[in-house]
């Protein structure tokens, strides 16, 4: 078969390819390996073309011993690291290489990791104040009534913090289960966001915080599921409460609808600000990560689990709507919610 011939097939291929000729030189690549290892590669030794010694090792295995093997192969996407698997199987004289894209399973494999540090982290704290009560309680304090009472006032709040991790766990994995599904029921925002305000009314009066609504325009109905949306907005005003200033104010409000051209259609926007302490400009990307926290210490005082601007993220996008936080450091922060107001067709 002429080189000509060859190099057409291993182009119509659509896995990147590259052919070794039994002279240890590249013989033939396609378009996508080339966007692997860079162009130019046709008539140079392997070596110099592929560059990492699991590679080589493996060609220099299947040259030797005739059989094929797998290496890893570590190249750059722009500014992301690619993984493939590398199969070298003989074919004659030649040898033929696929490289094989890993990088999503290996992202989502060590998402799935850190997912289970953070959880088994996250557990371990008060499980651990929990054993050590448990075992004061029956040496030490057995008898003393007064630190009974201290401790077992502890336990609960840790037992507490346990359970609001694992039901927002449930729901962080509901919500992501149903994130394709867009909604379809009408919903009344109104509603929806003066049973929320309604509903936190005795932490804002502990926390002297003032909650106000204020309605700008809306005066119909949204796409939407009304459970959902009020967990989305119940997790941003009690934000404002928890993390803004004490004795200020949390405004909520509801934006008449207007184009959005990422949304490309109209949108309803419901705006929350707090006047707290505000956040620094290098977290705010990060805050709809999985336990990601500005303030860690903090945060776990007031009770927070670290998932709820990720549950937020992903209802929102069940929605197709779009997330928008905006924060000033000592004026507070304001988080926008864009939802379409019309269904699909």
């Amino acid at each position: 078969m002429t080189e000509g011939r060859i190099a057409t097939l291993i182009d119509a291929l659509p896995v990147p390819v590259l052919l070794i000729g039994p002279d240890d030189r590249v013989r033939a690549v396609n378009a996508p390996v080339s966007a692997i290892l860079g162009h130019d590669l046709t008539g140079n030794h392997y070596i110099t073309a592929l560059r990492q010694p699991a590679v080589i090792a493996a060609i220099a295995k299947a040259r030797r011993d005739q059989t094929g093997g797998t290496a890893r192969f570590t190249g750059r996407d722009g500014p992301r690291d690619t993984l493939y698997r590398v199969v070298v199987a003989p074919a004659g004289d030649d040898l033929v290489l696929t490289f094989e894209d890993q990088t999503a399973a290996e992202t989502a494999g060590q998402m799935r990791r850190d997912f289970v540090a953070n959880v088994s982290h996250e557990l371990r704290t008060p499980l651990t104040a929990l054993l050590g009560f448990i075992e004061t309680l029956g040496g030490a304090a057995r008898d003393d009534a007064q630190a009974r009472d201290r401790f077992l006032e502890i336990m609960a709040h840790e037992a507490n913090r346990m359970t609001r991790l694992v039901d927002d766990l449930l729901s962080l994995s509901r919500v992501e289960e149903d994130e394709r599904v867009r909604p379809r029921e009408r919903v009344d925002l109104t509603s929806v966001l003066s049973s929320v305000i309604k509903g936190l009314e005795p932490q804002a009066q502990d926390a002297g915080v003032t909650v106000t609504l204020q309605n700008e325009g809306m005066d119909d109905t949204i796409p939407g599921d009304s459970g959902q949306l009020l967990q989305v907005f119940t997790n941003l005003v009690e934000n404002g409460i928890k993390y803004g200033r004490e004795g200020g104010k949390v405004t909520v409000t509801i934006l008449p609808r207007q184009m959005h051209r990422r949304l490309r259609g109209e949108a309803i926007a419901v705006v929350v600000a707090d006047d707290g302490e505000g956040i620094a400009a290098h977290h705010i990307a990060r805050l709809t990560e999985r336990f990601y926290r500005v303030d860690n210490h903090r945060s776990r005082q007031v009770g927070g689990t670290g998932l709820g601007l990720a549950i937020v993220k992903h209802i929102i996008n069940r929605h197709r709507g779009r997330l928008l936080i905006e924060s000033t450091v000592g004026e507070g922060t304001k988080i926008s919610v864009f939802l379409p107001v019309s269904a699909p067709s």
